[in-house]
């Protein structure tokens, strides 16, 4: 699979605050990748360093298999990394044309990226009128007249409704699936769970997962337990060679699964070794808890 950007060992410090920690990934053609952090966990310095708008403290970075110089291979990447920048009294299709002029490139595209994002019937409308989304969408509009390999946004839905984050999100997955790789920033782990099919996890600075969405979110569940003897529950579990962890909060038992199980056998075999429950309920882990474990396990680290 051809590899559209690699970091190696990447590290940038403002004075005595390290933003990006010794990051590295690698980004694979075809697919929409998500970096998921809290603010200042690193993710828009990341992206300023990769186009040439921060200089990194240490290590590298690449694009395309590190081919071509990165002036060049950056003709090939549209992004958005800003706030969308037009003039407001000139109208959708005029703006672009000046994008057109400064990137020198045609104009042949203008109607066909405004038909993609929903906008061919408001081309001629002063930027002015649109809506916070509209206008997001006429950026993104701006960032395909190339037809890029890539396109990198950051924080797309950031501030909209949700009305305009439904459209940011249907059109991110519409120009993913027409072969354009993206690579976006976020903070809103439902983001990327609707999104990416492949997840950075930041966290000041450092990287706590790299890999498939899926794979992130493919844990084998856990089960919510209750019973009138918890403790007899609690040392059943301790030695349940299917049992990888437990929790107690507020006389809820929480038993996390090594592998796949049904509530219905589960509670059979509780049954048969004496133990009656109140409460039993299967839950797999979403993402946001996921993210949560890595946090603390980062935390236990610290």
């Amino acid at each position: 699979m051809e590899t559209i950007l690699s970091i190696s060992n990447l590290t940038k410090k403002y004075g005595s605050l390290t933003a990006v920690n010794n990051l590295s990934f690698t980004i694979q053609k075809g697919n929409v990748y998500g970096i998921l952090g809290p603010n200042g966990s690193g993710k828009s310095t990341t992206l300023g360093i990769t186009l040439n708008v921060v200089n990194e403290t240490s290590g590298s970075f690449n694009w395309f298999n590190g081919q071509t110089s990165t002036h060049l291979a950056l003709k090939k990447v549209g992004a958005i990394i800003e706030r969308p920048n037009f003039y407001p009294y000139m109208s959708a299709y005029k703006n672009l044309k000046l994008v057109c002029k400064i990137k020198d490139i045609s104009e042949d595209k203008i109607d066909e990226k405004l038909e993609l994002v929903g906008l061919l019937d408001r081309k001629n409308s002063k930027f002015k009128t649109f809506s916070l989304g509209m206008k997001q969408r006429l950026a993104i509009a701006s960032a395909l007249l190339n037809d890029p390999e890539i396109l990198i946004l950051d924080e797309p839905t950031n501030g909209l409704d949700p009305q305009g984050i439904h459209q940011i999100r249907a059109l991110i997955k519409d120009i993913a699936s027409q072969g354009t790789t993206i690579l976006l920033a976020s903070h809103l782990l439902d983001e990327v769970e609707k999104v990416c099919s492949h997840v950075v996890v930041l966290r000041k600075g450092h990287k706590l997962y790299e890999g498939p969405v899926d794979q992130m979110i493919s844990s084998n569940g856990f089960f919510e337990l209750k019973s009138d003897d918890n403790q007899a529950l609690l040392n059943y579990l301790a030695s349940h060679p299917n049992i990888k962890d437990t929790k107690v909060l507020d006389g809820l038992v929480t038993a996390f699964l090594e592998a796949p199980m049904s509530a219905s056998a589960f509670n059979k075999e509780l049954i048969h070794n004496g133990i009656v429950l109140s409460h039993l309920v299967l839950r797999k882990e979403s993402l946001e808890e996921q993210f949560l474990q890595l946090t603390d396990n980062l935390n236990d680290a610290n």
